[in-house]
C-alpha cells in the first residue's frame, strides 16, 4: 500500500490547478484521470476580467488573475512549453448607444483598469465595424490543450498519474484515511468536471452543464492579431487560424459535434468577416456550469475526508487558481470557504 497526502480524481483546469498547490506545499499525490471529458482541453482559454455583454466586472476578477498568471508562467518554466499568449479582446460596436455605454463602464473605478477609454477605429476591410471596438486589458488566451498534454506528460514520467476509469465502488473510507487500488491517503479531491454527474458521493450537485461546440477556421487573408467579440469569439492561433466559438446546448449532453452548431456558428461569423476562410477542426465537450454561476467547491457531509472541486463554467482559467487555493487552505489550515463558493449554500 503507498501512502500519498491526496488522491486527486480528474485532471482538467480544476485538477490541475490543485496539482500546483500540492507541489507548492510540498504535498505528495496520486492522480487518477481518464480523459473522457472534454470541457478542458476544447476550451478557448481566454482570461478576459470583463464581462462584455453587460460592460461588468467578472467575480473576483483581481483577485482571480493575481493567482492565475503567476501559475501559467510557472507552468510554463516547468513544462518548457508557451502557454501563455498575452493578446487583447477587442468588443465591435452595433452602435453610438454601445460606444456611449463603454465609455461609463469605463469610468467605474472597478473598470478603469479592464477597459481602455479609446474607441479603436476599424482598418480590417474585411470586418464589418462601421462604429469601432473597445479594447479590454489585461487579457491573454492560455493554451489548455497544450498545457493538459504537457502536465500529464510530466505526471507520467513522475509516476503519479494512473489513467482509467475510477471505480467509486473500490474506494475504502475509513475515519481517518482513504484507501484505493494499492493507494492510502489522507484526502481525496474530485475535480471531475461534467463527469461528477457519475460520482455516487457528489451527484447530486445542482451542475446545470451545457454543452459548447467550436470551429477552427484557417483564414489566410484576415491577419487579425486580436481576439473580437461580437456575437462570437474569434480568437487568433498561429498559422492563419483562428478559433470561433462558442455554441451553449442544454439538452444534448455529449463530446459529438453536430451540424447545427457548426452552421449556427458559421451563420454569425459571415456577419463578421468577409474573406475567404475554411472551416478546419469543430470540436465539443460539456462545461460544468451552475446555476447561480458560481463554483462548486467543499467538504462532503458524511466523509469528513472527501472534497468537490468543480463547477468552473467557461471562465476556468481565472476561477481556477483561485478556488484551487481556497480548498486548499480550507483542508489544510481550516480557512472558511466563500460562501459564494461553498456547495453547503446549497443546504441552507
Amino acid at each position: 500500500m503507498k501512502q500519498v497526502d491526496y488522491i486527486v480524481v480528474g485532471l482538467g483546469i480544476a485538477g490541475i490547478s490543485f496539482c500546483e498547490q500540492l507541489k507548492a506545499n510540498n504535498r505528495s499525490f496520486i492522480v487518477f484521470d481518464d480523459a473522457s471529458q472534454k470541457s478542458s482541453t476544447v476550451a478557448g482559454g481566454l482570461y478576459n476580467p470583463v464581462v462584455l455583454k453587460r460592460f461588468t466586472s467578472v467575480w473576483k476578477s483581481e483577485a482571480q488573475l493575481d493567482l492565475a498568471l503567476p501559475m501559467y508562467a510557472n507552468l510554463e518554466e516547468e513544462l518548457q512549453v508557451k502557454l501563455d499568449y498575452k493578446i487583447p479582446v477587442y468588443r465591435k460596436f452595433a452602435s453610438l448607444e454601445e460606444q456611449n455605454n463603454w465609455f461609463s463602464a469605463s469610468d467605474n473605478p472597478s473598470l478603469a483598469r479592464f477597459l481602455s477609454p479609446t474607441i479603436i477605429k476599424n482598418s480590417n476591410p474585411y470586418i464589418d465595424a462601421p462604429f469601432g471596438f473597445g479594447e479590454v486589458l489585461h487579457t491573454g488566451r492560455i493554451d489548455v490543450r497544450t498545457m493538459i498534454e504537457a502536465y500529464k506528460l510530466d505526471l507520467r514520467k513522475s509516476g503519479v498519474l494512473v489513467e482509467g476509469s475510477f471505480t467509486y465502488e473500490t474506494l475504502q473510507m475509513e475515519s481517518d484515511k482513504i484507501q484505493y487500488k494499492g493507494f492510502q491517503a489522507c484526502h481525496i479531491v474530485f475535480s471531475e468536471g461534467f463527469g461528477v454527474a457519475k460520482n455516487s458521493y457528489f451527484k447530486d450537485l445542482p451542475l446545470n452543464p451545457a454543452k459548447g461546440e467550436l470551429l477552427v477556421i484557417y483564414a489566410p487573408e484576415l491577419n487579425m492579431e486580436f481576439v473580437l467579440k461580437a456575437g462570437v469569439f474569434l480568437i487568433p492561433l498561429e498559422d492563419d487560424r483562428y478559433i470561433v466559438g462558442a455554441t451553449y446546448e442544454w439538452k444534448e449532453l455529449t463530446n459529438t459535434v453536430s451540424d447545427k452548431a457548426k452552421n449556427t456558428l458559421l451563420d454569425k461569423l459571415k456577419k463578421l468577416i468577409d474573406c475567404p476562410f475554411e472551416v478546419v477542426n469543430q470540436l465539443a465537450g460539456v462545461r460544468p456550469t451552475v446555476k447561480d454561476r458560481r463554483p462548486l467547491v467543499g467538504r462532503h457531509d458524511i466523509h469528513k475526508h472527501m472534497y468537490v472541486l468543480n463547477g468552473l463554467g467557461t471562465r476556468g482559467v481565472m476561477i481556477g487558481p483561485y478556488v484551487a487555493k481556497q480548498l486548499y487552505e480550507y483542508i489544510e489550515h481550516s480557512q472558511p470557504l466563500e460562501m459564494d463558493i461553498d456547495i453547503a449554500r446549497f443546504k441552507l
